[in-house]
């Protein structure tokens, strides 16, 4: 089995690309709904936010007050690296996880998808990086279409990420998608059956 690496801005088509590889067979694993769900339930996670942020970033319930605990680490690098240390740990260990549960499952491929999949560390689990990117415009016209938003909001969104330059020199293969949805399709599925074909020789 092969794992794969699916990364780029938001906007550029990454949805696409995935089900893509899940028509083929492939598994999927989104890299910020795994975080979610350990935020929601992993003790020994909550367990580490709470010995190095304090009880009062939780509610009365136990859930995690989001903006409180974004109020301290926007204004505190130390504090952001400590976060981001303690989250890419217990993600990376989950991924682990989902991609030996996925070669059991006998799949042909898992794919991480992650905006931060070099920073978190991610990146070093995969076998192949692929780079999914579009052009500031195309990608401020699809979020505006996709969210209901206006453009300055929709750029200033842009504007706050990456530039598809970015990705596109640290992954091994890039989808460029500027055009219909059905040629990113196809350009997908050629390139997932040569990753595939490679995996097999």
């Amino acid at each position: 089995m092969i794992v794969i690496g699916i990364t780029g801005p938001t906007g550029a088509g990454k949805t696409t690309v995935l089900n893509v590889l899940r028509d083929m067979g492939g598994a999927v694993a989104d890299c910020d709904a795994v975080y979610h769900e350990l935020l929601r339930t992993s003790a020994p996670l909550r367990a580490e936010l709470r010995a190095r942020f304090g009880g009062a970033v939780f509610d009365e319930n136990g859930d995690l007050r989001r903006k409180a605990l974004g109020a301290i680490v926007f204004e505190d690098a130390g504090a952001l690296a400590d976060l981001n240390a303690i989250t890419h740990r217990h993600v990376l260990a989950e991924l682990e996880r989902l991609i030996a549960q996925a070669e059991a499952e006998g799949r042909p491929a898992i794919a991480l998808d992650a905006i931060a999949l070099m920073e978190s560390g991610a990146g070093a689990l995969c076998d192949v990086t692929v780079a999914v990117t579009a052009s500031e415009e195309t990608r401020v016209r699809r979020i505006m279409a996709r969210e209901g938003i206006g453009e300055a909001y929709a750029r200033a969104r842009v504007r706050a990420q990456k530039p598809a330059s970015w990705f596109e020199e640290r992954c091994a293969f890039t989808l460029r998608n500027d055009g219909e949805k059905g040629a990113l399709e196809a350009g997908a599925r050629q390139l997932f059956e040569s990753i595939l074909m490679k995996e097999d020789t």
